[in-house]
């Protein structure tokens, strides 16, 4: 650079500094600008000037200062207000005379300074900073479901938080077990990021990544959020989770369920387990008590081994065997032994006890076990508790002492454990018939089904007397039942049925006597009759109902006969009140000779038929007159109730006797005489 310039140069420096010193307007540094704090959505008040400094607002422009770039929002002339076109258009409105302008339905965009200048009487400003706040959302938390394997060299992420629609972007602090993580080189990595919304709120994202280890299986993370608002500082937490952390197995063992003492017949599950995440692959082993060897057992889940039934062949050492699928090392647990408590090979001796009547038996219990037994005889038919002990015995044997005896064995020391066996006594003896006869109802031309049952040693064989298809049924060893087959004819009726059971000691037989039952509709048809009933066993028999009482009869013409007699008073009442037509022509009149309208006589006599009894005739005996005669077979007609009701009582078991009554026409009212005439025709009533 030359002279000149220099000269230059030292000038244009100097007429700088005397404009400085000048204080030229416009030129000096602006003054720093009044905070206001205002939540989204609220409204910000803006003043124009401290409360406390003079000033007539009478004239005034509102700024809003954007990147430094003043832009022209609102106009004041003489205390009235007037808005700009723009953004601010509809938010504005003038308060306090003039001196605070409201800013409404603040967001995000509005976080600027806003600049007030006044006019009158002098030029003055003044500039508010507006700081706007908004609480974002409750963090969630997202946990990586794929888990931290211990070996990896690296951090590795743990869980991913998240903060939504938040203003300023907030800070995040990441927690494990309730205490705060912070950056460590290889060990503890935080990685956060926000997304602007068009809202123009922000959205945060934390990433944590860090190195785990075994002690950290269960450890619980959680993120918090810490923001500002006008009110103070403020913070929100997310839930805890739980990351899964992998790590090879260090031991292996074996448990067994149920936990105490084993017995045959229990549900067993034995189960591996490792302390390892996730957990090796298992492989149970039981020693060969024979060869002294490990033999690998078959299972259908991943180390577990279930023994629905346990058996004594089940007791023995057993071991699991854990394989590492990723470092295919191999971990095998300590040997375990596993009882199987049991009671088998229950044995009676003799095993099929035989014995005459009147003599004796002596039967012995024995069984194997791991443990002390106890012995006690049953009796199979009551429960009867007959001796506790391994030897029963039986002395003066009768017929009713055969059948069986159950031997219980079982340990005391094991609750539930036990076992029996069964064993049959057979006595000597003829064939005994469980009924001698039976009388029995039945139908003509009707299938039964005859059934006899008889016991005995040696079983008995059965026959009958009649022809037929004949079933036996094993009851027991000693007793038999037969099921006959037959249709009822008339010789059957005659001659009924008889069954036979014999065996080498005798032969016994009982009789099945057949009656008709004429009650019973005829016809063929079908049905099982048990024609005995046992007076010591527990069969059950079906009955034959027995034939029904005569006294029904008896009361079912007794019925008919009262009913005939209301009919025939009352169609006498009628007749007589001249009510009723008796005659091809319709109603005819009565005549009667004054002598004898004051008198009837009814007669209704058992002895003689219908068509020859008189009904009506005079208390004298003479004969009607022609006038005192009704219109022929028509009045026959309706007199035949009548005659039929003394044909009832002819033939009914109560005859109705001749009766007499003299009604008198004169003194005794209709229904007196309808009445009276009952009670003549139905003595006793």
């Amino acid at each position: 650079m030359g002279p000149s310039g220099l000269v230059c140069a030292l000038l244009l420096a100097a007429c700088c500094c005397c404009r400085r010193a000048a204080g030229v307007p416009g030129e000096a540094e602006p003054p720093t600008p009044e905070p206001l704090e205002v939540e989204v959505g609220g409204t910000a008040l803006l003043k124009c000037g401290p409360s406390h400094s003079p000033g007539n607002f009478s004239h005034v422009d509102w700024f809003s200062v954007h990147k430094e770039k003043p832009t022209l929002i609102f106009r004041v002339r003489k205390g009235q207000g007037q808005s700009e076109p723009g953004e601010y258009q509809h938010r504005l409105s003038l308060l306090d005379r003039g001196t605070t302008l409201a800013l409404a339905h603040v967001t995000p965009h509005d976080e600027r300074i806003f600049l007030c200048q006044g006019k009158r009487p002098q030029s003055q400003e003044h500039r508010i900073q507006l700081h706007v706040y908004k609480a974002p959302e409750e963090p969630s938390i997202q946990v990586n479901p794929l888990g931290i394997s211990v070996n990896s060299e690296e951090p590795e992420e743990v869980a991913t938080c998240v903060g939504r629609n938040g203003y300023p972007v907030p800070q995040v602090i990441w927690y494990k077990n309730g205490r705060p993580l912070k950056e460590e080189k290889k060990r503890v990595h935080i990685q956060s990021s926000q997304i602007v919304e068009s809202s123009g709120l922000y959205t945060l994202q934390s990433v944590l990544k860090a190195q785990l280890v075994k002690e950290d299986k269960d450890a619980q993370f959680y993120c918090e959020l810490n923001y500002r608002l006008p009110s103070g500082n403020h913070m929100k937490e997310s839930r805890e989770v739980v990351v899964p952390v992998f790590y090879p197995a260090e031991k292996v063992w074996l448990e067994v369920e149920p936990v105490g003492v084993l017995k045959e017949g229990d549900r067993v599950e034995i189960r591996c387990l490792a302390d390892g995440n996730p957990p090796p692959h298992f492989t149970i082993s039981k020693q060969n008590p024979s060869t002294q060897e490990m033999e690998e057992k078959a299972t259908e889940d991943n180390g577990v081994l279930v023994l629905e039934s346990a058996r004594k062949e089940h007791s023995g050492l057993y071991q699991c065997q854990g394989l590492d699928l990723e470092t295919m090392a191999s971990l095998p647990s300590e040997q375990q032994e596993l009882l199987v408590n049991y009671v088998s090979d229950v044995r009676v001796s003799p095993a099929a006890p035989e014995s005459r009547e009147g003599g004796s038996l002596a039967l012995t219990c024995e069984a194997e076990s791991n443990r002390a037994l106890e012995f006690q005889w049953l009796r199979e038919k009551t429960g009867q508790v007959l001796e506790r002990g391994p030897v029963l015995r039986l002395h003066n044997l009768q017929r009713d002492a055969g059948g069986g005896y159950r031997c219980v064995a079982s340990v005391p020391s094991v609750p539930g454990l036990n076992r029996t066996q069964l064993v049959r006594v057979a006595i000597f003896g003829s064939p005994w018939m469980t009924s001698k006869e039976r009388k029995m109802w039945v139908k003509e031309n009707t299938v039964l089904n005859l059934s006899c049952e008889a016991s005995g040693h040696p079983r008995p064989s059965i026959s009958w007397s009649v022809d037929g298809t004949a079933h036996e049924q094993d009851q027991d060893p000693q007793s038999v039942l037969s099921v006959l087959n037959v249709l009822v004819t008339p010789e059957l009726l005659e001659t009924g049925a008889e069954c036979v059971a014999s065996n080498f000691l005798g032969r016994n037989t009982t009789t099945i006597f057949l009656e008709l039952d004429s009650n019973r509709t005829t016809g063929l048809s079908t049905s099982t009759v048990s024609p005995y009933t046992r007076a010591n066993s527990t069969s059950t028999e079906k009955k034959l109902p027995e034939p029904e009482s005569k006294g029904v009869a008896i009361v079912a013409v007794t019925v008919c006969v009262l009913v005939l007699a209301v009919l025939g008073a009352v169609l006498y009442f009628f007749y007589k009140k001249g009510k009723l037509p008796c005659g091809r022509s319709g109603k005819q009149e009565i005549t009667l000779p004054p002598s004898r309208k004051s008198e009837f006589v009814v007669e209704v006599k058992s002895d003689k038929l219908p068509e020859e009894m008189g009904l009506l005739q005079g208390s004298t005996g003479d004969k009607r007159a022609p006038g005192d005669q009704v219109g022929g077979s028509s009045c026959g007609q309706c007199l035949t109730p009548l005659q039929g009701l003394g044909a009832a009582g002819a033939n009914g078991s109560r005859p109705l006797n001749t009766h007499s009554l003299s009604l008198s026409s004169s003194s005794t009212g209709d229904w007196e005489q309808a009445r009276l005439a009952f009670l003549t025709l139905v003595p006793g009533w």
